[in-house]
């Protein structure tokens, strides 16, 4: 049989504690981070806390009538979703994985489930790649400029804006890139185990995972540097304003004994 997989990243972050006690389909399994529904025979939706939404063999109008409930809990949703497509072909010979395409002996739902996480996790890591790049950029440019000029192109309250914005970015990355470690039920079943090790090597996770990791520690190098020019001007600033009042004062006393 040939069913698809379709996963879309919407948000930023969805509210599944919340999700959970508003929907009640049959929940098949649950955790903080991650809740996933059988809604119809041979019809299952998997939504992570870290705002992506997968669909297993449903079609158009319910994926976007639950995407529509859905983004009524989500944070900083999306007005255009990156979106990732896989086919799967249960009660095969033998597990079979290719581009875009795996094979399964039977239909066991925790392998259907595997699939639906490691593609998740594939248009999950799309997204931080993205804004990894654009904050790399970004960072980039300044660097450059600091390089050319001998200083930054922004100061003061600019700065310390885009040092916060730049910092919420990438520690919100790093807190999600965690759940992309193998879940528990891979560690106790063979089968399990060497599927998703399989998938993960098929969709390159593990190093499209190292890769942010390398641009999120290039782009901390650079904002404590940011920060520490920051922190440098700030205290030049204050070492010429000691200076100016030392020097008012010396002409104070100076002009009290013209005047005597």
């Amino acid at each position: 049989m040939q069913q698809q997989v379709i996963s879309y990243q919407i948000a930023d972050n969805i509210d599944v504690k919340t999700f959970k006690n508003v929907f009640k389909a049959e929940l098949y399994h649950s955790d903080p981070s991650e809740l996933f529904y059988k809604i119809d025979t041979d019809q299952y939706v998997y939504v992570f806390k870290y705002g992506v939404v997968c669909f297993l063999n449903c079609d158009p109008i319910k994926i976007s009538e639950f995407l529509l409930l859905v983004s009524n809990y989500c944070k900083n949703p999306f007005s255009d979703s990156l979106s990732e497509e896989y086919q799967i072909k249960t009660n095969g010979n033998e597990n079979k994985i290719a581009y875009k395409y795996i094979e399964i002996i039977g239909s066991d739902i925790e392998v259907l489930r595997l699939i639906m996480l490691n593609v998740s996790q594939s248009v999950a890591l799309d997204y931080y790649s993205e804004e990894t790049t654009k904050l790399l950029e970004e960072t980039n440019f300044h660097t450059q400029i600091l390089a050319t000029k001998g200083r930054l192109g922004i100061r003061g309250l600019r700065l310390k804006k885009y040092i916060g914005t730049s910092l919420l970015l990438k520690n919100r990355i790093a807190e999600n890139l965690y759940i992309f470690d193998s879940p528990p039920e891979t560690w106790e079943d063979e089968n399990l185990n060497k599927i998703d090790l399989d998938l993960k090597r098929m969709f390159d996770l593990q190093e499209r995972s190292r890769n942010i990791h390398d641009g999120l520690n290039i782009i901390k190098d650079n904002l404590e540097l940011f920060r520490a020019l920051l922190q440098s001007r700030h205290s030049n600033i204050l070492e010429w304003i000691v200076i100016i009042l030392i020097l008012v004062e010396v002409l104070n006393l100076f002009v009290e004994k013209l005047l005597h």
